[in-house]
């Protein structure tokens, strides 16, 4: 999660519209004045154990009555029907320490507009939708909704002390790694839904991961397929400081949460919008009912709408884990190539594969216009912007092919995108590279830091040539567990320090 690249960059939403905002995965967040570090040094000394050991206080005691509450029971029991009697009753006095919980954590100012329509007989709003997710401290939401229950991922069950008390607003629980855990869920959900039984309203976060809350990303339909009406609900942090987002790119969890701990209040606004009833139109198609909730819901928070996934994340974290130039914008680089009708032609896996033998390496805007074959316009200029050298005004055009071969490439082993890399980065058109070479492909294919690609080169390089030739490293890697991800299509994570 740490990482302090990228300002600005672009993307294009449904209508194909240019929305210059922030990447919706990109936090950044530090003290960058002398009086906000003795502000934030002096309350880590004064505020901050006093507000851990009221909020561990708080935590392990509702811990406690959740483990009373849910003894005996299994997990089938919690999704077959809903609790009652003591079980019920005892909710109340968790949430009351829940609520505690939030004060304690600073949180003086939890503002509530509009009105929530509660589920039960009249089953008018069964599910609730809520957006922009930003961040952990999202949960304080769930505690002012009186704790309904929330779709998860299944990990959460297992967070020591919070799992139990996740548990016992009887989750719908989402395994990404089961390949029928959507169609699992969206039952589960429909089930509730339509149930005659007095379930907690179901809370969903639609986007599926967290935003830095500069736009509305995809909504997944899962919660909408039931086509019973739901109300959206927006959640917002006016604070002067954000010290609660949680994004890919950002401060870690540790970071924001001491952060957070040490101001001296914040505020969280949650706003109830009303209730949406679907169209029969809109029943029918799951998708076509997110987008125009998330419409309506983006018209209140006055943010744009993005047609950004969590796939679009793991996509970004892989490309920047792996050095890929050009990775904060991949996903805005794909749907670039794609436009300039680039994906679809494949060229430039067709100018890899020949290298660039004697052509310029370092293009201006009208160079690399005319080298991909594609018109000068705005869709062209952005694409160039995002691989441009502030100091020189050029494109290293080999960063940019590389990028698109990896985009093109993303269900193949990686060790086919390295062999384009290979004839990309070989200056002189040997089919070999030394050692400066060798540790330029690495870092940008393989996430390789300078050190490890030196010390690997000299462990291949058994003959101590000086150079390495494609088929040379990977008969060396393929002996390598090490780098056993290099031959697998799952690239997420790179290689251990050599």
């Amino acid at each position: 999660m740490n990482g302090k690249l990228h300002s600005e960059t672009g993307a294009f939403s449904s209508d194909d519209m240019r929305a210059e905002i922030l990447n919706p995965f990109v936090h950044k967040l530090e003290l960058d004045n002398t009086y906000d570090k003795i502000k934030t040094a002096i309350f880590t000394v004064i505020l901050l154990p006093f507000r851990v050991i009221v909020i561990c206080y708080l935590i392990v005691t509702a811990w406690f009555l959740a483990c009373i509450g849910l003894y005996g029971l299994s997990e089938e029991d919690l999704r077959r029907k809903p609790m009652t009697g003591w079980r019920s009753k005892l909710r109340f006095s968790i949430l009351s320490l829940m609520r505690l919980v939030v004060v304690a954590a600073g949180f003086h100012r939890v503002r509530i507009l509009g009105r929530q329509h509660q589920a039960g007989s009249s089953r008018e709003a069964p599910v609730v939708v809520m957006a922009p997710h930003s961040s952990f401290f999202d949960a304080i939401a769930i505690v002012c909704l009186g704790a309904p229950s929330v779709v998860a991922k299944a990990d959460t069950a297992r967070i020591p002390f919070i799992g139990q008390l996740i548990n016992y607003t009887q989750p719908v629980y989402v395994w990404r790694d089961d390949p029928n855990s959507r169609q699992n869920t969206i039952k589960e959900i429909i089930e509730r839904a339509t149930s005659k039984e007095d379930w907690p309203q179901v809370l969903i976060f639609p986007e599926g991961t967290c935003t830095n809350r500069s736009c509305l990303i995809t909504f997944k339909p899962g919660g909408f397929y039931p086509g019973v009406p739901v109300q959206p609900v927006t959640i917002r942090y006016p604070n002067a400081r954000d010290t609660v987002t949680w994004t890919w790119e950002g401060p870690g969890a540790l970071k924001l949460l001491w952060l957070t701990l040490t101001q001296v209040h914040s505020s969280c606004e949650i706003e109830f919008l009303p209730v949406y009833y679907p169209s029969e139109e809109e029943k029918r198609d799951p998708k076509l009912y997110a987008r125009n909730v998330r419409d309506v819901m983006a018209k209140a928070l006055g943010v744009p709408v993005l047609d950004y996934t969590y796939d679009d994340c793991r996509l970004i974290a892989r490309a920047k884990n792996l050095g890929i130039p050009g990775a904060p914008c991949a996903r805005e680089v794909s749907e670039l190539r794609a436009a300039l009708g680039l994906e679809r032609s494949q060229l430039e896996l067709h100018l890899a594969a020949q290298g660039l033998q004697d052509r310029a390496r370092w293009l201006t805007a009208e160079e690399f216009c005319q080298r991909l074959g594609v018109p000068n316009d705005q869709k062209t200029q952005r694409l160039f912007e995002i691989f441009v050298q502030r100091s020189s005004g050029l494109v290293y055009f080999p960063d940019y092919l590389l990028c698109a071969v990896f985009l093109s490439l993303q269900q193949a082993p990686l060790s086919k995108v390295l062999n384009y890399a290979w004839k990309l980065y070989d200056t002189g058109r040997t089919g070999r590279l030394n050692s400066a070479g060798f540790e330029e492909v690495t870092g940008k294919c393989l996430g390789l830091c300078q050190q490890d690609a030196s010390n690997t080169f000299h462990q291949a390089d058994l003959d101590e040539k000086g150079y390495l030739t494609y088929d040379e490293f990977i008969s060396f890697a393929q002996k390598r567990s090490e780098f056993s991800f290099v031959f697998t299509t799952d690239g997420a994570h790179k290689p251990k320090a050599q």
